[in-house]
């Protein structure tokens, strides 16, 4: 047995089965099988036979085969000389790998004189603001008070130094030499210029303050100006959204009544359209009822002159009969029986001649009496026709006016649902306003309270700082021998620095409404405080027993 005909018996229909134990079991028990029938192939010609089987060309196999070999082969080779340093490829990666470890080198040194350029404007910045805020503290009202009245110790000291001075020059004139007196008095003329060329910049510094006072308060009048101006807008907006919704809910009322109107004078010209036609086919139907009634009393008419004439004709013949008879009576005997033949035969003749006329003329009548039926029928069925018509086109209006009315309500149902909507938009659009019109209150409220908190702290924070640096000038005062007591004020008036009652830690400025933009001086003395508290009850069971009552 070869192999191809034990691989034909394990591959069948195109599908691979496995061997059973009964297959195996058979094959093992066949030992009989003759060795010199089995023929071994190589695996080139086993190779070859499964081509020839499949179909496979060799030619392709063999082209496809040495393609894959040769990218094999190329892709070896490029893997071999990628590392290569003495190819152009290879000089030129090298080339390329240094300049960007170069291009790295001066990037970091760039982001290390960026890093310290950076400190170095941080560390100016924060120094510049120090200053500014240092400055700025000196500016302050209350600062600037108190140096003032550091100036003005300074000015007691030196006033009591020229006091000594001058008393000891009262002392001494006798043996002071007149250029050393001189000399003197010339330092006092220069220290006195310098007090006032400061006493002058003091002032000017008044009045800058000053104006940058009124300009802040001008500023913040402008600011309240344009709010204001700003909520009339809004409210002038909110009023004319308003009267044009007004005016489009007026237009669509107008529109209504209008179209409700239109309806009714359709509907009006519709009635009044079908009474006239129902007039005018009446007043047609009488007419023809009336020419029917006159044409049948014409017809009645003529059958009865004609009824009349044929009896009259009757009657003229029966005369006529009666006077040929006679007179054939008369001539009977002298006629012989030929001419009775010929007489009778005439009257014969004539009798059949007149019952044949009698009998077309009752056939016209009976066929005028036939057609004036059938008129009568056709003119009935007509008119059940005409009637008929005349109640489709009625139901056909009565339901085309239903249509009508139907497309109207729903068109009305429609303007009305469209009206509840904008409506209902036009409310949530007022609510929505009306909740974020609360919301910025309650922030401004918020932010009012923060900022209040805020200033609260910074003002406390401030009157901390002053009150270290005042100590720290009044020690350092008292250790000079200056007199203390304008410090000690100034730093007892609060924040402020201005000539008012201190109000929660604050001594505001009041100055006046002029072009000298002076503080205004306070007025504060027992009688003022005895008139307040007469004004002001602070105890209602003192003020009872001051106006007399007892209880």
């Amino acid at each position: 047995m070869s192999t191809a005909s034990v691989r034909t018996g394990v591959v069948q229909y195109g599908r691979r089965k496995g061997s059973s134990k009964q297959a195996v079991s058979s094959e093992v028990e066949k030992p009989e099988a003759d060795l010199r029938q089995v023929v071994i192939l190589s695996q080139s010609d086993w190779q070859r036979l499964q081509d020839r089987v499949n179909g496979v060309n060799q030619r392709n196999r063999s082209v496809t085969a040495a393609a894959e070999e040769r990218e094999l082969l190329h892709m070896r080779s490029k893997e071999l000389v990628k590392h290569w340093a003495n190819t152009i490829a290879g000089q030129r990666q090298k080339k390329l790998e240094a300049k960007k470890c170069r291009e790295a080198l001066e990037e970091e040194e760039r982001k290390q004189v960026d890093l310290e350029e950076a400190k170095y404007q941080a560390q100016i910045r924060k120094e510049a603001i120090e200053k500014a805020k240092t400055q700025q503290y000196y500016q302050t009202d209350r600062v600037k008070g108190f140096h003032s009245a550091l100036l003005l110790a300074e000015v007691l000291k030196e006033r009591e130094a020229q006091l000594e001075l001058k008393r000891m020059k009262q002392n001494a004139s006798k043996d002071i030499d007149r250029d050393i007196v001189a000399e003197m008095a010339y330092r006092e003329e220069q220290a006195l210029q310098q007090e006032q060329k400061k006493a002058i910049q003091r002032k000017k510094d008044q009045l800058a303050t000053a104006e940058s006072l009124k300009q802040q308060i001008k500023d913040h009048e402008m600011k309240k100006e344009q709010e204001r101006q700003e909520a009339n807008r809004e409210a002038e907006e909110i009023e004319r959204l308003r009267d044009l919704h007004l005016w489009e809910q007026s237009m669509n009322e107008r529109k209504k009544l209008e179209e409700k109107g239109s309806v009714m004078k359709a509907y009006q010209d519709y009635l009044t359209n079908r009474e006239l036609m129902k007039a005018a086919e009446a007043q047609r139907h009488e007419e023809e009822e009336e020419k029917r009634k006159q044409l049948a009393k014409h017809k009645e008419k003529v059958i009865k002159m004609r009824k009349e004439k044929q009896e009259e004709i009757f009657r003229e013949l029966q005369r006529h009969r009666e006077t040929i008879i006679q007179k054939l009576a008369v001539q009977k005997q002298q006629q012989v029986s030929n001419e009775e033949e010929i007489i009778a035969k005439a009257v014969a003749e004539r009798e059949a001649k007149q019952a044949r006329e009698q009998r077309e003329k009752e056939e016209k009548h009976a066929a005028m009496l036939n057609s004036i039926t059938a008129h009568r029928e056709s003119m009935r069925k007509e008119q059940e026709r005409k009637a008929e018509e005349e109640k489709q086109k009625a139901l056909e209006m009565l339901n085309a006016k239903k249509e009508a009315d139907k497309i109207f309500m729903e068109k009305q149902e429609l303007q009305a649902q469209k009206a509840r909507d904008e409506g209902k938009t036009l409310q949530d659009s007022y609510i929505q306003e009306m909740a974020e019109k609360r919301a910025r209150h309650h922030r401004t409220k918020k932010e009012e309270k923060a900022f209040v908190a805020k200033n609260t702290a910074l003002i406390v924070e401030e009157e901390n700082q002053f009150q270290k640096y005042a100590e720290q000038v009044i020690v350092t005062a008292g250790k000079t021998g200056r007199i203390t007591y304008p410090l000690l004020k100034a730093a007892r008036e609060g924040i402020g620095g201005g000539l008012g009652p201190v109000f929660g830690g604050l001594r505001p400025s009041y100055l006046v409404h002029d072009e000298s933009g002076v503080q205004m001086p306070t007025y504060v003395s027992g009688t003022t405080q005895n008139i307040k508290e007469l004004n002001e009850t602070s105890d209602i069971q003192q003020s009872k027993k001051r106006l007399g009552f007892t209880c």
